[in-house]
């Protein structure tokens, strides 16, 4: 009987040696999975460093001669919109499905996205709530003067320049847009907060809707169903993109083509993955055969 307590106590402690062997192996044969580079730059319109997550296309080579669009995202964190817009790009760059060319993405983390999203407003109770709002021409010009040279110095790029922005991010693009338009070519707005300062942006004049404004400029707008906006004046966020749309269409500048996507399915947490991937069907357009 001894024998048997002292055979098994045996095997058993040879499994717990082993399963530890074991595990201790494959920790040790674990390697971190990369999606791309994280790189800095220093603001000096920011007064801050602020950090890039870069995607890089498959194939990517910096002494090759191969040049490419890229991809600008807000709120491109690494725990917001980077990883998962990154993947759509990736995936429908796939030779077997080729909607977009392979592309670089510049994700901008998100240091504040009311001080810099924001132009000044007149609305008391949003300056009590948000204090630090009403900084985006410092963004925008950040954007202008520093991480586009910087991008386009340090990576493979050609001219093509696509913006994608949700609900802030999309007020911030819509000002881009009207203020600064040349600074992108393709325009993705996503629920933009269009309600912020009551609505005044869809005041404002541009010269996108002048007949002598001869860049080509391709804008994207989606909007799921959303509702009131949070500000003191009620506004229904629906109709407020319904409404950019509406004035960038009475434009009828010919250099301009827009389009508007309703996704009544969706809401204000779930629209930006569909609403992008929809973005790249209008902007690269399939032929049927």
């Amino acid at each position: 009987m001894n024998k048997f307590f002292i055979l098994t106590f045996l095997l058993l402690s040879s499994t717990l040696i082993f399963g530890q062997n074991s595990k201790s192996k494959t920790t040790e044969t674990t390697k971190p999975f990369v999606l791309g580079v994280i790189d800095e730059i220093q603001s000096k319109e920011l007064g801050e460093n602020r950090i890039l997550n870069i995607y890089l296309p498959e194939g990517y080579n910096p002494k090759d001669q191969e040049k490419y669009p890229v991809i600008y995202l807000l709120d491109g964190s690494a725990n917001e919109d980077f990883i998962h817009i990154s993947g759509l790009v990736q995936f429908n760059s796939f030779e077997w499905i080729n909607q977009v060319p392979k592309s670089i993405v510049v994700g901008i983390a998100t240091v504040d996205r009311r001080r810099d999203f924001t132009f000044p407003t007149t609305v008391e109770k949003d300056k009590s709530r948000f204090p630090t709002t009403g900084h985006s021409d410092k963004f925008i010009a950040f954007i202008e003067k520093e991480l586009q040279p910087f991008i386009d110095k340090k990576y493979k790029t050609n001219n093509s320049k696509t913006i994608i922005g949700q609900s802030l991010g999309g007020l911030l693009e819509t000002e881009i847009l009207f203020k600064k338009p040349s600074l992108f070519n393709k325009y993705v707005i996503v629920s933009p907060s269009l309600w912020w300062d009551n609505g005044s942006i869809l005041n404002l004049d541009s010269e996108i809707f002048q007949e002598n404004f001869n860049q080509q400029i391709e804008i994207y707008i989606a909007v799921g169903k959303e509702g009131l906006a949070p500000t003191q004046m009620p506004r229904v966020m629906e109709v407020d993109a319904n409404l950019l749309a509406e004035k960038i269409k009475a434009s009828k500048n010919k250099n301009i083509k827009s389009y508007f996507d309703y996704f009544p399915a969706e809401n204000h947490g779930t629209i930006l993955h569909p609403a992008v991937s929809n973005s790249f069907k209008f902007f690269y357009p399939q032929s049927k055969e």
